[in-house]
């Protein structure tokens, strides 16, 4: 067992904090000017957290953490450089500028290089509610874990082993500057509560979990639900058995729709596009999914775990169709992406800001099941056999297997097998049980047709 000699986190003033982010990165861009620097961009932040696992009724692990840190790049004509300390003393700052600059003066000219464009960058952002601080100990923590777990090994007799109740609570604040003039910062938020346990009849044995995220401590699921829920998972997958090779309709549960959806916007982040290892490549302005699925990307939902005033550039975030009417209206681009192609930044550096894919099912799954008939629910994915290049896609899986609407067994041990590009184009459905515990947000999603292989 790992725990440390103090069951309360340091206290930190997140506003004092962001000011002294403000401050260091401001000195940083300076240092970087006098030194000979064309341009230079920082980003300075201070976090803080706490986590605690049980495992069987016992305390596993407490740990506190508090990081903070600075990043510097430096521009000298059309050679970047970087470097970042952990210390944020103003001499310390000073010495990782002064190692940027040195740095660049061995790297080679890159024609891309530089900052995003001043008119691209925040001026004005919205308040979007984005921290919640807990004010969680280690004690209420324990006994949350606690609570969650008890109440998963209480649903049912087999379940007879843990992996652990975990409680999480964080919050930090981040300060973005550049030499554009730019200089901008806000406090984030974020806890969870997770549960995994391990049902048990004779040989069989199943895994299963559950967690919930929040920005906001008070939207969290209770933490008894959470356990119950895993506990629930866990003992109905007993009884799995394995399915002979066949094509059949595939739902993806919304938990796993995710992943689905999230290789799609791999497939048209700007480093592969511009590497030209996307299956998605050229195909802006085409049907990509079928004529009635829409995705839209909307950075400002207050509270949302994806949601962001501007990028990891000072670029202005906004809302967009990713794809209307099934067409591809636009990729996920940063400000070296974009030039690489010959394009403009979308305001995505650093990753994508609350993807949204409406529904077209009302009902949930039970709906979606019932459109289905006859095929596979998909509720747990292994291996990462997506190949970008060209779409293919293998992965283990496990779940159930649907007569009439209705679920019939469980089911395990096997793979299923396709086609990006196909399995988009082949989406009947999406139900409208959306799962809001990331940066996208989906229902379960029906795919007309893949490979199941089994026995």
């Amino acid at each position: 067992m790992e725990e440390t000699t103090t069951h309360t986190a340091p206290a930190v003033d997140l506003r004092a904090e962001r000011a002294r982010c403000e401050r260091l990165v401001a000195l940083a861009l300076e240092a970087a000017r006098a030194g000979g620097a064309d341009a230079a961009e920082a980003s300075a932040s201070v976090d803080r957290g706490l986590s605690v696992t049980v495992r069987l009724g016992e305390v596993e692990t407490i740990e506190f953490h508090r990081d903070q840190g600075i990043g510097i790049a430096v521009y000298v004509g059309r050679r970047k450089a970087s470097a970042s300390t952990a210390d944020l003393r103003e001499a310390s700052v000073r010495a990782a500028v002064e190692a940027a600059l040195a740095i660049a003066r061995h790297t080679g000219e890159d024609a891309c290089a530089g900052l995003a464009d001043p008119d691209r960058l925040a001026r004005d952002w919205p308040e979007l509610d984005l921290h919640h601080p807990w004010g969680l100990d280690a004690e209420g923590a324990i006994a949350l874990a606690r609570a969650c777990e008890d109440a998963a090994r209480a649903v049912d007799r087999r379940i007879e082993n843990s992996e652990g109740a975990t409680v999480t609570t964080h919050d930090g604040t981040t300060v973005y500057g550049n030499t554009h003039g730019f200089l901008g910062g806000y406090e984030t938020s974020r806890h969870s509560v997770s549960c995994a346990v391990v049902a048990r009849e004779g040989e069989a044995m199943e895994r299963d979990y559950w967690w919930t995220v929040a920005r906001d401590p008070a939207e969290l699921e209770p933490a008894e639900a959470v356990g119950r829920r895993a506990g629930e998972r866990a003992a109905r997958r007993l009884g799995g058995r394995k399915l002979a090779t066949r094509e059949c309709p595939v739902a993806f549960a919304a938990e796993v729709a995710t992943g689905l959806i999230g290789h799609f916007l791999g497939a048209i982040r700007g480093g592969r596009l511009y590497r030209r290892a996307s299956f998605l490549l050229d195909r802006l302005g085409e049907a990509v999914f079928p004529a009635w699925m829409a995705i839209r990307e909307d950075p400002h939902i207050p509270k949302a775990l994806g949601s962001a005033p501007f990028d990891a550039e000072g670029v202005a975030t906004r809302a967009r169709d990713l794809v209307s009417d099934g067409v591809l209206r636009g990729y996920v681009l940063d400000t070296y992406s974009a030039c690489r192609l010959g394009m403009e930044t979308t305001g995505n550096a650093g990753g994508v800001h609350n993807v949204l894919v409406a529904p077209s099912l009302e009902g949930g799954l039970e709906s979606l099941l019932a459109e289905m008939g006859e095929g596979l629910l998909v509720t747990e994915l292994m291996g990462h056999g997506v190949n970008y290049v060209t779409g293919d896609y293998s992965r283990g899986a496990a779940g159930y297997w649907v007569e009439g609407g209705r679920i019939a067994y469980p089911v395990h041990e096997i793979t299923i097998a396709g086609n990006l590009a196909r399995m988009f184009r082949d989406i009947v459905a999406v139900a409208d049980d959306v799962d809001r515990r990331g940066r996208v947000r989906t229902g379960a999603i029906l795919v007309g047709r893949m490979t199941v292989a089994g026995d």
